[in-house]
């Protein structure tokens, strides 16, 4: 977690048009809201500076720039389910949160889906246009009735799920492709998965696209794969970009498909000159999946709790690009996380030489937990002291960039104390570990440097010596300590065998200078010091 305590009041930059449930959600958190929509180009970069949060829905490219022009951004909220407005590769480099609110939209836009099924097959709204035109056109539309037919689904996410869910009822066959979800996923809502594309097309007599919008999806539905539906339906709510428009339209105006109906658009607002406009037996909608107000609450609302969240470093439930938690078993870790950073901490300051690895071993009940958050945590600890800009974030892509190898381990048995996490650096065979646990109330300890037994409280200031098991070491550390006025908080010996060498762990009220160490390493019995910074402590 980070060290520098966050400041209670923070900016949130608003730049696409959300519910005020959510603005309001904000301000009540103390925090300020400054809205700014349709920003963009320079515009954006001199309004996102010294914002600590952005929020934006689809119509806010936030680019690699905008993130090198906001140094003090925690997190992107993205009110709503689709990110590819989002550089979250450059969001994550930079060590900001991309999170988005993938549950508050998913009905409405699942229902739009069915809506605009129903419109297509029907004709229900090129009818209505001709009934107001006066005309009583009752036998130019024969629909198709969605009953015995084949719905192929193409992604099977949260809102394919429940598109498939509602069709299913309605009497549908559904099949669907998904290289991402499991065949116990698929079976579970009744769904048969294929293992392709070709053989969703080749099966399906309506086709409903829910992929988000990527460089493997754009125009994925092309020429060819809209032949295969010959005679078919496709409808697409979920994002512009993923089928050929042209192509499209013209498969429709040659009547190789029945219909289409079509929500999202790659250009938006659509251009008055885009082909799908001016096919008759197209359906289009402008981009109205998430456009109710139960929705539009509820996407604004969960955005802000995760702002809120991020802020208080606190588990951020739909973070796309760091590690997170559900909030139930947040407190089972919460403890260990900024243990794990301080004996980062501690062990990257005792370590002299190149870092290679890290290894996060987790031993006893918190074994059971889901660590990757704590894991990360020890990543910043690591990587901290070093001065590196990282955080739980990016604690993983900064040990990728730097090739240094991560590693995490569990056993479930723990020696003496219900939970241990030891964070061990090095390379090859030359390491340092460091192992910690949390007493009762949580009341944090390092209980083992290396292969000595210490209980020392990892705070502030701390001294560790090296050195010979022999009568008055101690006396001549503190004595040394006492001459350059450093006070003494607490101290701990650990040692292996009588006469051998012995740890030392003294934790301090201020700092110890570099004249310190070397007056006490003048001395034959010392064999090695070492002062630790832990900033506030833990």
């Amino acid at each position: 977690m980070p060290a520098d305590p966050i400041p209670s009041a923070m900016k949130v930059l608003v730049t696409d048009p959300i519910a005020d449930a959510g603005l309001d959600l904000l301000r009540e958190a103390g925090h300020e809201v400054e809205t700014a929509y349709d920003v963009a180009g320079r515009a954006l970069l001199d309004a996102v500076a010294d914002a600590n949060a952005l929020v934006v829905r689809s119509g806010t490219e936030v680019t690699a720039e905008v993130f090198e022009a906001a140094p003090d951004l925690i997190i992107v909220g993205r009110a709503g389910i689709g990110v590819d407005n989002i550089d979250v590769e450059a969001a994550t480099d930079h060590g900001v949160i991309v999170a988005n609110a993938p549950e508050g939209n998913v009905r409405a836009a699942a229902e739009h889906t069915v809506a605009m099924t129903f419109a297509a097959a029907r004709s229900i709204p090129q009818a209505h246009i001709r009934l107001r035109a006066g005309e009583w056109a009752k036998g130019d539309f024969l629909g198709t009735e969605v009953n015995g037919k084949t719905l192929g689904v193409v992604g099977f996410g949260r809102v394919g799920q429940e598109v498939a869910k509602r069709l299913a009822n309605l009497g549908m066959d559904v099949v669907t492709y998904d290289p991402y979800i499991s065949q116990e996923r698929a079976d579970r809502i009744g769904a048969e998965l294929v293992e392709d594309l070709d053989t969703c097309l080749d099966r399906a007599d309506f086709l409903s696209i829910h992929t988000p919008l990527t460089p493997e999806t754009e125009h994925m539905i092309g020429e060819e794969e809209l032949a295969q539906l010959e005679g078919g339906y496709v409808i697409n709510c979920a994002r512009g970009g993923i089928i050929d428009e042209p192509a499209l339209a013209e498969a429709v105006e040659d009547g190789i498909l029945a219909g289409a109906a079509i929500d999202v658009f790659g250009e938006e607002p659509v251009d008055p000159d885009n082909p799908l406009l001016a096919v008759d037996d197209v359906v289009v909608t402008p981009h109205l999946g998430a456009s109710t107000e139960a929705a539009q609450e509820n996407v604004a609302v969960s955005t802000a709790e995760q702002v809120v969240a991020a802020f208080a470093e606190e588990p951020v439930t739909n973070a796309l690009n760091a590690p997170s938690v559900d909030e139930s078993a947040f407190t089972a870790i919460e403890p260990y996380l900024e243990l794990a950073a301080t004996a980062g901490k501690i062990a990257v300051q005792l370590y002299d030489g190149r870092i290679g690895s890290v290894e996060v071993e987790y031993a006893g009940e918190i074994a059971n937990e889901n660590v990757d958050l704590i894991t990360a945590s020890a990543l910043e600890g690591v990587f901290r002291p070093l001065e590196w800009q990282v955080n739980a974030v990016n604690a993983h892509r900064v040990a990728e960039e730097r090739g240094i190898d991560v590693r995490e381990s569990k056993t479930r048995q723990s020696e003496d104390f219900q939970s241990l996490v030891t964070v061990t650096v090095g390379e090859g065979e030359d390491s340092v570990s460091v192992c910690g646990t949390q007493f009762a109330g949580d009341e944090p300890r390092i209980v083992r440097i290396d292969q000595f037994r210490v209980e020392a409280v990892p705070y502030g200031h701390m001294l560790v010596a090296r050195n010979r098991d022999v009568p008055g070491v101690i006396g001549f550390i503190g004595t040394v300590l006492g001459n350059h006025d450093v006070n003494i908080s607490g101290m701990f010996n650990g040692r292996e065998t009588i006469g051998g060498e012995a740890l030392s762990v003294y934790t301090l009220d201020d700092p110890v200078g570099d004249d310190v160490l070397a007056e006490l390493e003048g001395d034959d019995r010392i064999l090695e010091t070492n002062y630790i910074a832990l900033d506030n402590g833990v």
